[in-house]
């Protein structure tokens, strides 16, 4: 039995149709991997820079002023 031309040409509408759509999902899925790895690479920055600021605003204290007995304490208020 031989295809009809309408036939035929609506399946042809329809494959070229499939294709686009096809197409069409693997570059939202290729942006979306995209979006993913540069929101990534942002976050692993921000981090190591909150980081980075956490450290430079700690107060280094010298390792002796540590080591001595009597070092770096506060005064106290007599009580009577």
């Amino acid at each position: 039995m031989a295809k009809l031309p309408t036939r035929t040409s609506a399946e042809s509408l329809l494959l070229q149709s499939m294709k686009r759509a096809s197409s069409l999902k693997q570059e939202q899925d290729r942006e979306y991997e995209a979006m993913v790895l540069k929101t990534t690479r942002l976050r692993e920055l921000r981090l190591a820079k909150e980081a980075a600021d956490r450290e430079a605003a700690t107060p280094t204290v010298s390792p002796r002023i540590m080591a001595e007995p009597g070092g770096r304490r506060t005064r106290r208020s007599k009580q009577s």
